[in-house]
């Protein structure tokens, strides 16, 4: 009668072997993941830095005249958001539209005035902020000068369709993003460009709206995140090394 083979055999072993193979693949592979995640977000970081440093740079340019029509096709986040620019014309009170806003003075609207130019062309300027109490603008008459005037200020992008949590409503004229589009044909508007513009501190008779608000933040947590993708690769190929040698001992 033969013997049975024991547990501890050749068998063993080869599912022993097989076992540690798929779990140091298997850390390795998460450890190649972990890295490349961290190598993404230093290439994003470097993005970032670039990108600061070139809104700033348009933040405190001198002001170039606004895009006219020739080139709002042409028009980009990239390229353009944030530009310091100019543009003269008269102001049409009568089409202005008010946009909820909260912001360091308390919630209240941003005052968005078209800005009709003497080629017919029209811009959207977003005047300044104004408390609840002052929404009407015949409240704060003595802040709309008549004839033409000069607006300086920064060039931002459409903001279309609302929040993510509200949405516009022309109709009822509740407005809770920057949607040029919207409001040109809510007013029936026509030859408007596809951005508008953030009008800078330049006091308002009356001190209304307040302008010069503009948030030019953006968040940067990329070396953070790196930090953290590379500080997990490591630890895994941590874990690799103990497996191994853990495995090389218990073999003797």
């Amino acid at each position: 009668m033969t013997d049975s083979p024991s547990p501890s055999g050749p068998r063993s072993d080869r599912r022993s072997t097989l076992a540690l193979g798929l779990w140091v693949s298997a850390l390795l592979f998460l450890t190649a993941v972990l890295i490349a995640l961290g190598a993404w977000q230093v290439k994003r970081l470097h993005w970032k830095l670039d990108l600061i440093a070139r809104v700033e740079a348009r933040v405190n340019a001198a002001p170039q005249p606004a895009p006219g029509p020739t080139e709002w096709s042409s028009i980009s986040a990239a390229n353009d958001e944030y530009r310091r620019v100019q543009a003269r014309g008269t102001l049409l009170y009568e089409e202005e539209a008010e946009v909820y806003a909260v912001t360091n003075l308390g919630p209240g609207y941003w005052v968005m005035s078209p800005l009709k130019a003497a080629d017919g062309t029209i811009i959207l300027i977003n005047r300044g902020f104004v408390p609840t109490e002052r929404r009407d603008r015949k409240t704060r008459a003595e802040g709309n000068p008549s004839g033409e005037v000069t607006i300086t200020g920064l060039l931002r992008l459409n903001e279309p369709m609302g929040t993510l949590l509200r949405s516009n409503m022309p109709v009822e004229e509740r407005w809770y993003s920057r949607d040029v589009s919207a409001i040109a044909v809510s007013r029936g508007l026509a030859n408007v460009a596809p951005y508008f513009i953030d009008a800078d501190a330049t006091p308002n008779a009356g001190g209304l709206p307040v302008g010069g608000l503009t948030q030019v933040v953006f968040p940067n947590s990329h070396l953070v995140y790196a930090i953290t993708w590379f500080g997990m690769a490591a630890m895994t190929l941590a874990m690799t090394v103990y497996l191994l040698r853990s495995e090389r001992r218990a073999g003797g």
